[in-house]
C-alpha cells in the first residue's frame, strides 16, 4: 500500500528494518558478552554490570527450573521497577516459560482473575504485596511464590536504614514460611548442583500473555511472542537516530508491567547494551528529578502527567535536567505547551507517539528532529502499515475522514489468551483493528479524535468504565450507576460515577469510594461522584453516557472537588 509518510522520516531512519530470526533471549545474551564490563542496572545508588547481571539471570533460571518451571509454563511477575523485574523477566524467558506481568496496585479480585485466567502456577511477589496474593492463593493454581525484597539491591548504607524506613512506611511484612513459599535473596545465593538447563526458543514462541483491559469488564491476555517484541524494540530503535549502543542512560520510571514501559525502557536499554536507571514510583517527581540529575539520564518516555508534574515542580531550578536528548510521551494526548516548555527546560526534545498492548506496543510517533504536528500522534514507524477504516465495513476511508484506525505489522500480536472470538474481531487478514477512532491527512500523519468505546484514559492507565459499573451495582444500596470520564486538569481524565440510591437507601461519596477501594486498584477508583434521581436512558431503557458527557461538557470544569 502506499506510505505516504514515509518521506517524512528524519534521516537516518530506514524505510524498512531488517528483522533478524532472533528471540528477546538472544538480544539479552548479545548484551552480555557484548558490554560485560558496562552498567546494566542502576538502583538507588547500587550499580549490575552487564556480566554480573546475565550472572543473577542464570541463577535465578535455574531456581525457577529446580520448582518446576518448564517451557510454555506461566510465570506472573507482581513487581514494581526493581532489580528483581528484568532478572526474574529473562530467567523465566530463558526457560522457554511465559511472562504474566501483573500490575502491583491490584487488589485480590483482580490478581485471582488474572493468574487464573493465564493458569499462573509461579509468581515472583514483593514481599510487602504479599498479603494480598496469600489471601487469594488457595483460589489459585499457584504452586510456588517466589518474595523478593526492595532490601535486596539496596547499597549497603541504605539496606541497613531499610527496614526502619520500610516499618514507618507501613511496608515491613513478616512472611511466615510454609510449602510453596520461597525467598529471592536464598534462591540467589544457593548453590545449585546443576548448570541452566537448555530450552529450545523460537521467535514465534509466546514470550507473555500482556493482560489489558477490555469493553466486556474483564481484561484479555494479549499474547506477544518473541518476534513480536524484538520486532517493536528495533522499531523503536530506528527511532531515535541519535542514540548510541553502550553509552544511553534509560530513566525507566514507566512500569515494566507496562507494555509502554517494558518495550521502550527494559527491552530498549538491553537491545542498545546501556543502563536502565531504575524509579519504584513514578508518582515521586521530586525522585525522579533527582535521578535525573544524579545519573544523567539521556532519554525516558512517559505519560502527559509526568512531564506536566516536571514542569510544574516548585523545586526545579534545584535540578540539572539538561542531559535529557530525547523522550516519547504517550497513553494520553499531550498539550503542546506542555511539549514545549518540557523542551525548554531540558534542551531535548518531546514529541507525541501511540500504541497499543496488543501491538507490543509502539506504532506511531512523531519525528524527534523532523516535521512535527500539532495535536498529531505521527506516522507509523518502520514496517508498519496504517489505514482508517469505516467502522462497521471496514473499508479504507480517504485522507481527512474520520474512522476507526487500523494497523499491521510484525509488532501485532498472536490473539488474545482463550478467547478466539475476540481476537476474530481486533485482527482480521492481518490488520489489527484498534477500535481508536481518528483520521490521517495526506501526508499519512493520524490524529486521535476519540479514544475506545467508554474507554477513560487516567494518568497513562487505561480504564474500562464496565468493571467500576460491575463493582457498583454489588453494593446493596445501589440501585443504578454509570461511570464516565471527565476532564482533569493533571490526569487529563478522571473517573466519575453517577449513581441512583434504592428507595429509601441513601449514600455518601465517602463511603461508595471505601466500598470501590476494597475491589478495585486505586487508579480506576472513582475520584467524583454524583448522587441523581434518575440515569437519562433510550426507549429501550439504556443508558445514555453521551448525555452524560454532554451535560459534563456544558458546565464549568471544576477540579476543587475529587474525592
Amino acid at each position: 500500500m502506499d506510505k505516504p509518510w514515509v518521506k517524512f522520516y528524519e534521516g537516518g531512519v530506514p524505510d524498512t528494518i531488517d528483522l533478524p530470526n532472533i528471540t528477546l533471549v538472544d538480544i539479552f545474551n548479545q548484551a552480555v558478552s557484548g558490554n560485560p564490563g558496562g552498567t546494566a542496572i542502576w538502583f538507588s545508588g547500587a550499580r549490575l554490570a552487564y556480566r554480573e547481571f546475565g550472572r543473577h539471570v542464570d541463577q535465578i533460571a535455574i531456581a525457577l527450573s529446580r520448582l518446576g518451571v518448564r517451557s510454555g509454563d506461566r510465570v506472573a511477575i507482581m513487581l514494581p521497577n526493581t532489580p528483581h523485574y528484568p532478572i526474574v523477566h529473562f530467567a523465566a524467558l530463558k526457560l522457554g516459560a511465559i511472562l504474566v506481568p501483573t500490575n502491583p496496585l491490584y487488589v485480590e479480585r483482580e490478581i485471582k482473575y488474572q493468574f487464573n485466567n493465564s493458569d499462573a502456577e509461579t509468581a515472583v511477589v514483593l514481599d510487602f504485596l504479599f498479603p494480598r496474593v496469600e489471601k487469594i492463593k488457595n483460589e489459585t493454581g499457584l504452586k510456588n511464590i517466589i518474595l523478593t525484597s526492595i532490601r535486596d539491591y539496596l547499597p549497603p548504607i541504605l539496606k541497613l536504614l531499610y527496614p526502619v524506613k520500610a516499618k514507618r512506611d507501613g511496608n515491613w511484612v513478616k512472611v511466615r514460611r510454609g510449602p510453596g513459599i520461597h525467598h529471592y535473596s536464598e534462591l540467589l545465593s544457593e548453590k545449585f548442583p546443576i548448570g541452566l538447563p537448555g530450552a529450545s526458543i523460537k521467535p514465534e514462541d509466546p514470550a507473555m500473555l500482556l493482560y489489558t483491559g477490555g469493553t466486556t469488564g474483564f481484561s484479555k491476555g494479549a499474547i506477544l511472542s518473541h518476534r513480536n517484541l524484538v520486532a517493536n524494540v528495533l522499531q523503536t530503535r530506528s527511532w531515535f537516530t541519535q542514540c548510541h549502543d553502550g553509552r544511553e542512560v534509560l530513566l525507566c520510571a514507566l512500569p515494566f508491567f507496562h507494555s509502554y514501559g517494558l518495550t521502550t525502557g527494559l527491552h530498549m536499554a538491553i537491545l542498545i547494551r546501556s543502563t536502565m536507571v531504575l524509579v519504584p514510583n513514578p508518582r515521586d517527581i521530586a525522585m525522579v528529578l533527582r535521578t535525573i540529575h544524579k545519573t544523567r539520564a539521556t532519554m525516558f518516555s512517559g505519560v502527559p502527567t509526568m512531564y506536566v508534574a516536571i514542569n510544574n515542580f516548585p523545586d526545579i531550578s534545584k535540578y540539572d535536567i539538561s542531559s535529557i536528548k530525547a523522550c516519547v510521551s504517550g497513553s494520553a494526548p499531550l498539550p503542546v505547551a506542555v511539549a514545549r516548555k518540557f523542551e525548554a527546560l531540558t534542551g531535548g526534545k518531546l514529541v507525541e507517539g501511540y500504541g497499543l498492548s496488543e501491538a507490543s506496543p509502539v506504532t506511531h510517533v512523531n519525528p524527534i528532529n523532523g516535521r512535527r504536528k500539532e495535536g498529531s500522534i505521527g506516522v507509523p514507524v518502520p514496517n508498519t502499515d496504517a489505514m482508517i477504516v469505516d467502522p462497521e465495513t471496514k473499508s479504507p476511508l480517504p485522507a481527512g475522514e474520520v474512522g476507526e484506525l487500523a494497523v499491521s505489522g510484525p509488532q501485532v500480536m498472536q490473539g488474545y489468551w482463550k478467547l478466539q472470538e475476540e481476537t476474530e474481531k481486533m485482527l482480521k487478514n492481518g490488520w489489527l483493528y484498534t477500535g481508536d477512532m481518528g483520521k490521517m491527512d495526506d501526508d499519512g500523519y493520524c490524529y486521535i479524535v476519540d479514544r475506545k468505546k467508554d474507554m477513560i484514559i487516567a494518568g497513562g492507565f487505561n480504564i474500562f468504565p464496565r468493571e467500576i459499573e460491575e463493582v457498583l451495582f454489588e453494593h446493596p444500596q445501589i440501585l443504578e450507576a454509570a461511570v464516565i470520564g471527565v476532564p482533569d486538569e493533571y490526569r487529563g481524565e478522571t473517573v466519575k460515577a453517577y449513581i441512583v440510591c434504592k428507595p429509601g437507601q441513601s449514600l455518601t461519596a465517602e463511603e461508595v469510594v471505601h466500598f470501590c477501594r476494597e475491589k478495585l486498584a486505586s487508579f480506576k477508583v472513582p475520584r467524583l461522584i454524583e448522587f441523581r434521581e434518575t440515569l437519562p436512558k433510550s426507549n429501550i431503557g439504556k443508558v445514555l453516557k453521551r448525555v452524560l458527557t454532554d451535560e459534563e461538557k456544558k458546565r464549568p470544569v471544576d477540579f476543587a472537588k475529587p474525592v
